[in-house]
């Protein structure tokens, strides 16, 4: 055997041998990595597991506090996109639309007297406008921006003053039911409305709070109400249909015409109660009912008085100013809870379809000016592509224009006051 021949086969072996190694560590390192990937996505699966199990209310930490509010925006849904909604192609969620509320009537009030949306109190704080026997603190949660109101403990929650209502009322907030307990199907909260002698005695009455009357509602897995007076109870109920999903966002609307209540979860009216108050009858005190199955949260709880005379203002004194459309903080999409006030304002201009009209929106002064005109323009903008879009008017007998934060009707000093400037005008010309 040639030299060259030797050298040849050495190397062909060596190869050979070279290559079988290479291959049982490329095998080996395969699957080696395919152990560490399989075993990454089960600790991430575990994560969000863990993520979506806790439904307890964290609050601000410095890393949160830290981040640009732009990156936190990106990281929560708005309000209204909660778990449990269809989810579209891409990840997007089914937001609720203008439609979904057709049959929503409810008009909120025209003159507010009262408002909070807790941005006056810090994380960890009881709120100055409340009071308690039980325990509470303003918190916020991964699911919805803005402060929230978390109510604890056993006992009840109400107004530090009472308030003095007149016949004719609104009340709206936006509410979380907070089950103690994981999968507890028996979550609850009371809300009353009744005439108290002391509004500062949160005992008064006991379990019947109120010497002249009132009515009590729950609300969580059912909505009941139970309505008294000076003789003891008269009318009750239970609506088993009118259920919160724990850990979901809901708007509760609450609407008082002298001797009716109407009551609305959401856009959907679930009691409807004509002579559940004696003639007469003023309530001046509100309150949530706690007990150990739910810690509710709260935010945006607003009063107000009176129902807007919209076609007397728009078309004899030329003017409406609305406080019953709705917008997300520094948004300017139009929310479905609105549907109940614009139908009320093209209603009249479907019976009057000589007249035009300017939309024109109004901010409070938190932010820029740039920033406030530019806002108040494009919710202008939006209000009148709604009324188009959803409910038909010509878009030839409308305008629309913002004013930002310079024509204000209220200091902005309270948050109350602040919403009497969050508002929008039809303007007729």
């Amino acid at each position: 055997m040639t030299s060259s021949l030797k050298l040849f086969l050495v190397l062909v072996i060596t190869g050979l041998s070279f290559n079988s190694q290479a291959q049982l560590n490329i095998g080996s390192r395969i699957e080696n990595k395919v152990t560490n990937l399989v075993d990454n996505h089960i600790d991430q699966g575990i994560d969000k597991g863990l993520d979506g199990v806790e439904n307890g209310v964290k609050k601000d930490n410095n890393n949160s506090q830290s981040q640009p509010q732009e990156e936190q925006d990106k990281k929560q849904p708005n309000v209204g996109e909660t778990i449990g909604q269809d989810v579209k192609p891409g990840g997007q969620q089914e937001k609720p639309s203008m439609q979904t509320y057709s049959k929503y009537d409810f008009i909120p009030g025209e003159k507010v007297l009262f408002f909070d949306d807790l941005s006056e109190t810090s994380v960890g704080d009881f709120p100055a406008n409340w009071n308690t026997n039980a325990s509470g603190e303003v918190v916020t949660n991964n699911l919805y921006p803005g402060k929230w109101f978390r109510m604890t403990g056993s006992g009840c929650v109400s107004l530090d003053e009472g308030m003095k209502l007149p016949d004719n009322y609104t009340i709206e907030y936006d509410v979380i039911s907070n089950p103690v307990e994981e999968g507890n199907t028996a979550h609850e909260f009371g809300f009353y409305l009744y005439s108290a002698e002391n509004p500062k005695d949160l005992s008064e009455g006991g379990a019947v709070p109120g010497l002249k009357g009132g009515i009590k509602m729950s609300f969580g897995y059912r909505g009941t109400y139970s309505a008294y007076n000076e003789e003891g109870y008269t009318i009750d109920g239970v609506k088993d249909d009118a259920t919160m999903e724990p850990g979901k966002k809901y708007r509760l609307s609450f609407w008082v015409q002298k001797t009716r209540l109407r009551v609305y979860l959401d856009q959907v009216k679930i009691f409807d109660l004509p002579k559940v108050f004696k003639p007469g009858f003023q309530a001046n005190m509100m309150r949530f009912e706690l007990w150990e199955s739910t810690n509710p949260m709260i935010t945006n709880f607003r009063i107000a008085a009176g129902l807007p005379d919209m076609r007397n203002k728009l078309l004899t004194e030329g003017k409406l100013v609305s406080y019953g459309i709705y917008f997300d903080v520094n948004k300017d999409v139009v929310k479905p809870e609105s549907y109940g006030t614009l139908k009320g304002i093209t209603d009249v201009l479907k019976e009057n379809p000589t007249v035009r009209v300017k939309i024109v929106g109004h901010t409070d002064s938190d932010g820029s000016d740039a920033a406030n005109l530019d806002l108040s323009k494009r919710r202008g903008a939006s209000v009148k592509n709604e009324m188009v879009k959803s409910f038909g008017i010509d878009a030839s007998r409308l305008e629309s224009d913002g004013m930002g934060e310079s024509k204000p009707v209220a200091p902005n000093d309270t948050p109350s006051n602040k919403a009497m400037n969050r508002r929008v005008e039809f303007i007729k010309f």
